[in-house]
């Protein structure tokens, strides 16, 4: 079956930016995403993008409840993964308000304040 969109010649969305620094979604960030493709919502969020992060070659800073930081979610969890521009990159692994399933951004506008805190967080870390 060919989809709605592809059979009324409309062009599908350009894929969504990760940055203003990138064009594209990085393939770091997309690799990610789509080893959390399969989350169940019966899982713990915490723990299920702690691991993926890892496999990532990254690691979970923290997760906090998404209330007046982002409309569309329930919760977020801050990572730092690797990056081929640079040593590693903070981006968000965003839980949707049905809790059943995740998808990773990149901080925009409205979260930098995240990315901000998250390198003061691992510098603090990285003292002791």
């Amino acid at each position: 079956m060919i989809a709605p969109g592809l059979a009324s010649g409309t062009q599908a969305p350009p894929p969504r930016r990760a940055d203003h620094a990138d064009p594209l979604l990085p393939m770091e960030l997309l690799e990610l995403e789509l080893s959390l493709d399969g989350y169940d919502g019966k899982s713990d969020f915490c723990e299920t993008v702690r691991v993926a992060s890892a496999k990532a070659g990254g690691e979970l800073l923290f997760d906090l409840p998404a209330e007046g930081l982002m409309d569309d979610c329930k919760r977020i969890a801050v990572l730092r993964i690797p990056s081929s521009e640079q040593k590693m990159r903070v981006v968000l692994a965003v839980l949707d308000h049905s809790g059943t399933e995740i998808r990773m951004e990149a901080p925009d506008p409205a979260t930098a304040h995240l990315a901000r805190f998250a390198e003061a967080f691992v510098k603090v870390l990285e003292r002791f």
